[in-house]
């Protein structure tokens, strides 16, 4: 153990395990996932090539295998549950992806939520058997997050009782989903329902694409891969191209909307119903960017502590890099972001659940609310975390651009995530418009619930934006019970001055959409308020969930500097809306430098509490035992190019350019 990991480690002022088990949700669900890992860990079919000096084919098949080798071990260890399965999978692919995932995330999600009881009994042994291995096919080379915009359409033919598909234009082919261009022999295709002569939108088709014995592709199915990305290099995201595809017209999802032999057409009880696999995967992504942050967090935190560089003092020995302020001010807000991240995505999961159990009894009341915030907390949490993923890799300096760190990696992994399931700036978007109407909801007198219930007290007390002098209202800085008021009121003025904003353009006499338009930076901003509220409000009620005194202490130092940074990044919000004085706000950026000292002796064991395995971390730089150097030099000595002393290129081309004297 590399004695300055080891000294940070005796300087916690808190049960790391205990805090373990309240990032986990409990300590049974401690063990039970430390239990999972050791299967995984254990098992010699996982030990594989670094990725990283494979080809990108090479790379797909090592995926391929290891997908069909999870499903083999899960078979043989009786694991059933869906979150013991998904954690089990989350660990045996370690920082790479899934060939297989939108199978699992998307394909079988659908038709759990959107067959009907005859559907159900044919799709669903085929799809848990694998013999229909399947993907969504959503997005089009055209159009992605515009979902009213797709243009791959079926037809309803009731002399045959089939769907015919067809990709009418170049941008209608379908491009980016996952598992499309190899791995797949089904899709679930989004497509324009004609029926009748009618178009009734968007809906969800099972369109069978290779065959299930040799999976060539069918006739009038063009697919394959799209060819290598940014990152994804496991992943065959594929195109899929339809010329006169017939289906029957039971392969159409009909759990909702139904289209009768005869082409009559039955809509569902709600438009979003359609949609609801996206919402699952929204809310899922809120806990991805949580993990996904707590893994750079523990890479540039544990580096920080091993590295030694420059002086404070000349002549003195090089001190830890984690001893720099400037380090901890790039690190330690992140840290407390990566908590609050872990216990929003504990919430969203848990809304998540609730609410579709509502749904599947026929209760519909909280799925705007839940599209809502699923579309603004996606959105947030992966902007920050992109963000904040790349101050990790910088803060390690040089070392971190190496994909040894495993930085590289997990950023370039990561930052899909702020387009896929809903590009960000319009799930702000999406946000903001049910905000507006939940806004003049209660300006037209009616009371809210649920998350946005803030703009009743809002609306009650008058909240607009004046100057400091004109509110007396006393806020505590170090009270994080008044800090969540602050963000409050700064999400319910912000949405104010949107809507008002809207109000003021279509007084110009503007079209209901110029005006929604020419609004759109205070919406997104409105939007942003609403989350950033959110985070802090679930991080600060966590606490008091908390007993143990020294864990509540180090969870309130992180909540604080949260909440704190946050204001100091929006000062102009809150000083513009008379929320807090000049002096406060100089007062939080001094109170931050106490909050970065305070932290300073738990980095170590706040990084240690996300336990995350060493071999799930594959990062050098990470190494729970801090030793670096040693590893990164056997690392480096791995290279494919370091199999022989003298590369063939040499004596192909750097020796004949030799002139002869």
């Amino acid at each position: 153990m590399n004695p300055d990991i080891l000294k940070e480690r005796k300087s916690a002022t808190f049960d790391v395990d205990k805090m373990t088990n309240i990032l986990d949700g409990g300590p049974e669900m401690t063990k039970r996932r430390r239990e999972i890992e050791s299967l995984v860990f254990s098992d010699p079919d996982f030990r594989e090539m670094d990725p990283n000096f494979l080809s990108r084919s090479e790379r797909y098949d090592q995926a391929v295998r290891k997908s069909a080798q999870m499903i083999l071990k899960l078979r043989e260890y009786g694991i059933a549950d869906p979150e013991e399965i998904y954690y089990y999978k989350n660990i045996a692919r370690g920082n790479q992806l899934e060939a297989m995932g939108l199978h699992f995330v998307m394909f079988l999600p659908t038709l759990y939520s959107q067959c009907d009881e005859q559907q159900a009994r044919k799709w669903l042994p085929l799809a848990e058997s694998y013999q229909a291995v399947g993907t969504y096919a959503q997005t089009e080379m055209g159009h992605g997050t515009h979902l009213r915009g797709l243009e791959t359409t079926a037809t309803y033919d009731p002399a045959t009782q089939e769907f015919v598909l067809n990709s009418p234009t170049v941008t209608s082919i379908k491009w980016w989903p996952g598992g499309l261009g190899k791995t797949s022999n089904h899709a679930i295709v989004l497509a324009q329902l004609y029926s009748l002569g009618n178009c009734h939108g968007l809906h969800a088709f099972i369109v069978p694409i290779r065959d299930m014995d040799t999976h060539e592709p069918l006739p009038g199915i063009v697919v394959g891969d799209i060819g290598p990305k940014f990152g994804f290099s496991e992943v065959d995201n594929g195109f899929l191209k339809l010329e006169n595809v017939r289906i029957p017209r039971e392969n159409m999802l009909m759990k909702y909307a139904k289209v009768a032999p005869d082409g009559t057409y039955a809509k569902p009880p709600s438009a979003k119903l359609t949609y609801g696999t996206m919402v699952f995967i929204r809310s899922m992504i809120v806990g991805e960017s949580a993990r996904a942050l707590a893994k750079a967090c523990i890479i540039a935190i544990r580096y920080s502590s091993v590295r030694h560089q420059s002086e404070i003092r000349a002549g003195e020995p090089e001190p830890q890099i984690l001893d720099y302020q400037t380090q901890q001010y790039k690190l330690f807000p992140l840290l407390a972001m990566a908590y609050g991240f872990t216990f929003v995505g504990q919430y969203m999961k848990q809304t998540y659940h609730r609410i579709t159990g509502d749904i599947n009894e026929g209760n519909f009341s909280e799925l705007p609310e839940l599209h809502a915030l699923s579309a603004g907390l996606k959105a947030f949490t992966t902007w920050e975390t992109n963000s904040a993923i790349e101050v990790c890799r910088m803060s390690c300096g040089g070392h971190g651009y190496s994909r040894s760190s495993a930085l590289p990696d997990i950023y370039v992994d990561f930052t899909p995530t702020c387009t896929y399931e809903g590009e960000n700036t319009v799930m702000m978007l999406q946000t903001a418009r049910y905000l507006v109407k939940s806004y003049r909801q209660v300006k037209a007198g009616q009371q809210l619930s649920g998350i946005v219930s803030y703009l009743n007290e809002a609306e009650g007390r008058r909240v607009q934006p004046q100057p400091v002098a004109a509110r007396p209202t006393v806020v505590d800085i170090n009270d994080l019970t008044s800090l969540v008021e602050v963000y409050k009121l700064r999400a319910a003025i912000l949405v104010d001055l949107a809507a008002k904003s809207i109000q003021q353009e279509l007084q110009r006499r503007k079209s209901q959409e110029d005006a929604w338009n020419n609004s759109s930076i205070d919406l997104v901003r409105a939007s942003d308020a609403h989350c950033h509220y959110v985070v802090v409000k679930l991080f600060t009620e966590k606490l008091g969930e908390v007993g143990d005194t020294a864990i509540h202490s180090v969870l309130s130092t992180l909540a604080l500097l949260y909440a704190m940074n946050g204001i100091k990044k929006n000062s102009g919000d809150f000083l513009q809306a008379g929320l807090l004085s000049v002096p406060q706000v100089l007062q939080i950026s001094i109170r931050i430098k106490e909050l970065l000292s305070q932290l300073r002796h738990n980095a170590v064991a706040l990084v240690d509490a996300f336990d995350v395995h060493d071999m799930k971390l594959n990062s050098v730089l990470g190494r729970y035992d801090g030793n670096v150097y040693e590893n990164m030099f056997e690392w480096a000595r791995r290279s494919p190019l370091n199999v022989t002393e003298v590369h063939e290129s040499f004596h192909k081309y750097l020796k004949p350019l030799r002139s002869k004297l």
